[in-house]
């Protein structure tokens, strides 16, 4: 099987890109209708007590109702650079599958994912040392810790790009020579 062209395998893994893309906006349109139900819930209990049973544990989900919504929104925001990631890639997706792995954008958008891709890392540390000062000891599922293969990723992301930097002067130099 070729891993360029139509019918390839890059098309291929285009295809599951485009369903992840499509996946995903789905994905960040629940997390913020979930993250705006759960703040009507949490500033008017009256509606959710009109269909369930108050009682003192309803009190306190109600009542931790904005940190709910802050995670579902920080979640959309996180999804949000993954959708940005899966955006570029498919756009790097279709140069392949058109059989044109050099083309001079994709310089620039294996950078702009090592970017996204670093920044989301940076944003996992910020949001764990926010919720680490607002709520001591509630939160272990987010770690601040270093991930030394999420940067490993970043950098290889940063030599492939210039890797296809190379590949797109030379055939830029090949295209020139008669």
């Amino acid at each position: 099987m070729r891993a360029l062209g139509p019918g390839s395998v890059s098309s291929f893994l285009k295809i599951i890109l485009d369903v992840v893309y499509y996946a995903l906006w789905m994905l960040i349109g629940a997390a913020a209708l979930f993250a705006l139900v759960t703040l009507l819930f949490s500033f008017n209990p009256g509606l959710l007590a009109s269909w369930l049973p108050f009682s003192e544990r309803l009190a306190q989900i109600v009542a931790r109702g904005p940190y709910f919504a802050t995670a579902l929104i920080a979640g959309a925001a996180y999804m949000g650079g993954v959708l940005a990631i899966v955006d570029i890639l498919r756009r790097i997706f279709m140069t392949l599958t058109a059989g044109d792995p050099f083309h001079p954008e994709n310089v620039r958008r294996l950078r702009l994912v090592g970017v996204i891709f670093g920044g989301l890392e940076i944003g996992r540390y910020l949001l764990a040392a926010i919720l680490t000062l607002v709520m001591p000891g509630q939160i272990r599922s987010i770690e601040g810790t270093l991930n030394l293969t999420t940067w490993f990723a970043v950098l290889v992301i940063f030599v492939l790009a210039e890797v296809f930097r190379e590949g797109a002067r030379l055939r830029n130099e090949a295209e020139l020579t008669i």
